[in-house]
């Protein structure tokens, strides 16, 4: 393995063949080494263990949602266990070809990074002003509060750490909302944005189409409901607490940061 570049870690269902050969050909022609972490699945919840998992976000978790959750915190300890930098890939997302000079930028100089988001996902984020070059095309900025995504991000040890310790603490909630609320770690944004998820094309210019359904909301999916009020009432309170955390994350960053759509570069994904 190169030890010049930051390999990805894709995570890849068994019965989602199609999206593992999608990304073995994505990854082969950007000449960016890839190795599989199995996906946990459904079918590996039980109900009890659903159960238990599903419950302590902002609203009760459909199982695939809780799977998700699991599957990234495999990822997170794949690079703890590693002792090295991954680039962490859901198997749908999309990438410049742009993304090797990135990563070798990454790799021979990471700073004090825990994280560096790479996707862009049709929600503002609120990122640092101040711009760091990162190789020939891309810049760095804090990334202070995200709202979405969690496809195409690099990971250091340091962050996985991070992360493992909070899900020891924390219940489970949407992958990228459980990583985005951890403000302990040291986030960084690339801009442009290097990655898309494919069914993102359209929001973007890309005349692509996305040939994969979701794995996560699949058509006619309804969310599960909590009958008991307590639990209800727990949502609520989680909710309004989290929508407190970012409104005092704004303030405590204040006027050097700005609340921006983060765009792609479009001709270096065609």
């Amino acid at each position: 393995m190169s030890t010049t570049t930051i390999p990805a870690l894709v995570i890849n269902l068994v019965r989602s063949a199609d999206r593992l050969a999608f990304q073995q050909a994505q990854l082969e022609a950007l000449g960016i080494p890839m190795q599989r972490l199995a996906a946990t699945s459904t079918e590996e919840l039980d109900e009890q263990r659903y159960e238990s998992l599903a419950n302590g976000w902002e609203r009760k978790l459909r199982p695939a949602e809780v799977a998700c959750f699991l599957s990234h915190q495999a990822a997170w300890q794949h690079v703890a266990d590693t002792g090295q930098a991954w680039l962490i890939l859901e198997d749908d997302a999309l990438l410049s070809r742009e993304v090797p000079g990135l990563l070798e930028h990454l790799a021979t100089h990471p700073g004090q990074a825990d994280l560096v988001t790479l996707e862009t996902r049709s929600r503002k984020k609120l990122i640092g002003k101040q711009a760091y070059p990162a190789g020939s095309r891309f810049s760095l900025h804090r990334l202070y509060q995200d709202r979405t995504g969690a496809a195409a991000y690099v990971l250091y040890p340091s962050g996985a750490r991070k992360l493992l310790q909070k899900a020891q603490t924390h219940a489970p909630g949407l992958a990228d909302a459980f990583i985005s609320s951890h403000y302990a770690l040291n986030a960084w944004q690339v801009v442009p944005a290097a990655a898309i998820q494919l069914d993102q094309c359209e929001n973007y210019g890309l005349p692509l189409a996305n040939p994969f359904v979701s794995a996560i909301t699949p058509a006619g999916s309804k969310r599960p409901e909590a009958l008991a009020l307590s639990r209800k009432i727990g949502f609520k309170i989680r909710r309004i607490v989290s929508q407190a955390r970012m409104a005092w994350r704004h303030l405590l960053v204040g006027a050097g940061a700005d609340r921006i759509d983060v765009t792609i570069r479009e001709e270096d994904f065609l």
